[in-house]
This record gives C-alpha cells, sequence and structure tokens, in this order.
C-alpha cells in the first residue's frame, strides 16, 4: 500500500474498487478504445511478406577452436534517429514475436483504462518464472477486477523456472493458471475488459474489442500491418508482424513522453525487471547492466532490447535456440552502442568438456568485430 491508501502498483487518482462492487466511472464511453489506439498517427505501411526467412548465421558454436555448429537468424540494430545500422539475415519477412509482444499489449490494455503502474503493471507485461511474487501479483490483479483464478483462459502450467518447478513436483503440486508464465498479462486482460463492459469468457478471441483494441496499438507501434493471427502458447492472439518492427515498436516505447502508456510500461518494467521476468533470469540482469534499457524475450529464441534514446536491436534465432539469444543480442546491443564493458556477463553459458569450459556460442564476425565474446 502507499501512503495515500492505493494499492501498490495500481494508478493513484483510479477507483481501484474491484469491479462489480460499484461502477468505475474513469474509463469513458468513447472514443472506442480502438479507435483511441489509433487516433492521430499514421496509417500502417503494408504487413510483412510471409514467406521462407532469408536467415544468415549468426552465432558459431566453438568447440575447441573449431566451428562445431552454426545459428542460423536475422538481427536488426536500429539507431537513435530510427535508421538500420546493422542487419543480417531477413528483418523484413513476417515472423512470431512470441512474448516480446507483450510490451505492446500492456500498452494497448493502459490506452483502454487499465489503471495500473509499478509491479503490477510489470507483471501484465511478464514472461514470469512462476515464484510465489508472481502468482501474489495476479492474484492481486484478479481481486481488483473481482475475478478469480477460474476466470482465466490461458493453459495450466507448472512454474517456468526450474527451481522453482522442482519445488512444486517436490510438494507434489499440479500445474496452474496462475503458475503459467503468461497469467500476469491475462489477469489484467481480464480487468481490462471488465472495466469497459466487454465480455470476459471469450476475452482471447480475435474478433474481441479488447484483442481488436491490441491489434491496432501493435500496428501503430510496429508500423506496419499485422500479417497473419494465430494462437500463442497460453491461449492468447498471436500477430505476426516483421523483426524491423518490432524494433520500432520498442523503441518508440522507450522514446515516448512521460505518463503516456508506453513511458509507464517501460518505467514499469525496467524498475521491477524481476516481476517482468523473474529471479536469475537474463533479460532481468540485462536491464540492470545497462541504464536505462528495455529488454523482452520470447520463446522460439526472440529478443528486443530498446534505449531511452531510440535505439533498438532485435534478435530472432532461427532453430529457436536459447543459448544464441543472449550473446547474439549483447553483441547487438554493443553494435547499437552499448559501452562492451557493461555487457561482458552475457557472452552465454560456456560449453562444457570433461565438465571444464572449452568453447561458447560466439556471434559472427560481422557483429560483433572486436570479439566481445572470446573463447577456445
Amino acid at each position: 500500500m502507499t501512503g495515500t491508501g492505493t494499492p501498490t502498483g495500481v494508478r493513484a487518482g483510479t477507483d481501484s474498487t474491484p469491479a462489480g462492487a460499484r461502477r468505475v466511472t474513469r474509463v469513458p464511453a468513447a472514443p472506442d478504445p480502438l479507435m483511441q489506439a489509433v487516433m492521430s498517427h499514421v496509417s500502417p505501411a503494408d504487413a510483412p511478406v510471409v514467406r521462407e526467412p532469408l536467415h544468415a548465421p549468426v552465432a558459431h558454436l566453438v568447440r575447441g577452436g573449431v566451428i562445431e555448429g552454426v545459428h542460423h537468424g536475422s538481427v536488426v540494430v536500429l539507431g537513435a534517429d530510427g535508421k538500420v545500422r546493422l542487419q543480417l539475415g531477413d528483418i523484413e519477412a513476417a515472423f512470431y514475436p512470441r512474448s516480446a509482444l507483450k510490451p505492446l499489449q500492456a500498452v494497448a490494455m493502459l490506452r483502454a483504462g487499465l489503471p495500473l503502474d509499478g509491479e503490477l503493471l510489470s507483471l501484465a507485461a511478464a514472461s514470469h518464472s512462476g515464484e510465489e511474487r508472481h502468482l501474489a501479483g495476479t492474484r492481486r490483479i484478479l481481486e481488483l477486477a473481482g475475478l478469480a483464478e477460474d476466470d482465466l483462459r490461458n493453459v495450466p502450467d507448472m512454474p517456468y523456472d526450474p527451481v522453482v518447478r522442482d519445488g512444486w513436483v517436490r510438494a507434489d503440486r499440479q500445474p496452474s493458471r496462475l503458475a503459467q508464465n503468461c497469467s500476469g498479462k491475462h489477469a489484467a486482460m481480464l480487468w481490462t475488459a471488465r472495466l469497459n463492459g466487454w465480455t470476459l469468457d471469450d476475452y482471447l478471441d480475435p474478433a474481441h474489442p479488447l484483442q481488436r483494441a491490441v491489434a491496432a496499438t501493435v500496428e501503430e507501434l510496429t508500423g506496419q500491418r499485422i500479417a497473419r493471427v494465430t494462437v500463442d502458447g497460453c491461449g492468447a492472439p498471436l500477430f505476426s508482424v516483421s523483426l524491423h518492427g518490432l524494433a520500432r515498436a520498442l523503441a518508440r516505447i522507450t522514446t515516448a513522453a512521460p505518463g503516456t502508456p508506453e513511458a509507464r510500461v517501460a518505467d514499469a518494467m525496467r524498475e521491477h525487471a524481476e516481476m517482468a521476468s523473474g529471479s536469475g533470469r537474463d533479460v532481468a540482469a540485462l536491464m540492470r547492466a545497462v541504464p536505462g534499457l528495455l529488454a523482452k524475450d520470447g520463446f522460439e529464441g526472440v529478443q528486443v532490447a530498446a534505449l531511452p534514446d531510440g535505439s533498438a536491436v532485435a534478435v530472432k534465432i532461427a532453430d529457436g535456440a536459447n543459448r544464441a539469444r543472449i550473446p547474439v543480442a549483447a553483441a547487438a546491443l554493443a553494435r547499437a552502442g552499448v559501452d562492451p564493458a557493461l555487457l561482458t556477463g552475457f557472452a552465454g553459458e560456456p560449453l562444457l568438456g570433461g565438465g571444464r569450459p572449452v568453447g561458447c556460442v560466439r556471434p559472427v564476425r560481422a557483429l560483433d568485430p572486436e570479439s566481445l565474446t572470446a573463447c577456445a
């Protein structure tokens, strides 16, 4: 609780009474949130082309000085002026950003009246580890909405963090919707829908007003039409854009004026990095290491990050390998102007032989000419 009695993570000056207790009047009936999402902005460009991506080598698996394997993928580095400073692979083909879209989804919900800030807003944009603080935060959002875990429509799962998950197994705890890594987002979606008087049972339908507002925000921030819509692992609609568009969107979020939905999302995720991920997660450590950095990861080898000046990077590892994601992203951030000394802890895990380091995953020379990642 704050000194004013406002629950932690709930925006001051809003009505935080659980929906159903009395009418919430802070959300105007007009204009519609979908229209708010596109109002006063240029129309997005055409959708990216759906094709087999023309990925390129982005990292080598080096063992004993010999390249044992190659990770292909695509990388884009944007300067503060929004221009492409470096690109590898295919940055314009349609792809699915997976959970890297969550900051954009959170922006859409704030535009539609969601009164969250701080740690609960960070949780709304999270791929969390399933720690008790994440479960408690999700329960709190549901409580504020006057809802319960049974109202969630994400898939039941065990916690994402292996240590936490092992603890659940030992305690014979079963998969739950709260433990699933997207539960904070789903709770926030439900509250947004309830505040607007929208139906709840079908809040994951792409035709639902909430998801239409999210789609409009994704198109506005990426600057392009959505190419395809499918279903993400958690059950929410998943929108296909380009890697270039994803980087552009995060840059727009980090450069937004203070107090805007974009700036509120960026501030919440940076200030509460572990709520957006978890203890020991590389994406939280990256935000702690680089002042002002906003970063979000996604399944299947996706990483996006942006700085307050608008410089941004986006990475897609073609085979979805997590081990190449952070080393490649760190090398891209160095090319974006981040001091390499701040990135030395993000070279990735060493490749072991006989229990000792004998190699590593090393970004290709085109991306990392100064060998930020050195290995045998």
